[in-house]
């Protein structure tokens, strides 16, 4: 919910979010006058501002504000791959789980 509100308060669209137990997969569109490290920044930032206002007790588990860690990777995904990176996300849960046996 806070990565999807800190998105659209700065015209990020969403197309595809998956949340997995240690990181995040997201699909948006990013206006063009954004770089994607400051979109990051404003989802990162504000997303964990959100998230602390919300649940009190992450300020305990995260006494120094920080709940995400520094480093992200983003890469483009034009129509031409769109489908084979939805696949992709999509499949992470099973791919994670199948990993960790």
């Amino acid at each position: 919910v806070a990565i999807e509100e800190a998105c659209k308060r700065h015209n990020i669209v969403v197309k595809i979010i998956k949340v997995m137990d240690e990181h995040v997969h997201l699909i948006a569109d990013v206006p063009r006058t954004m770089s994607d490290a400051h979109a990051l920044q404003i989802i990162k930032g504000l997303s964990s501002y959100l998230l602390f206002r919300i649940c009190e007790n992450l300020r305990k588990r995260y006494p120094r504000g920080h709940f995400w860690t520094e480093g992200y990777f983003c890469d483009g995904v034009g129509n031409s791959n769109f489908a084979q990176t939805w696949a992709y996300i999509e499949n992470q849960e099973l791919h994670h789980a199948t990993a960790s046996q």
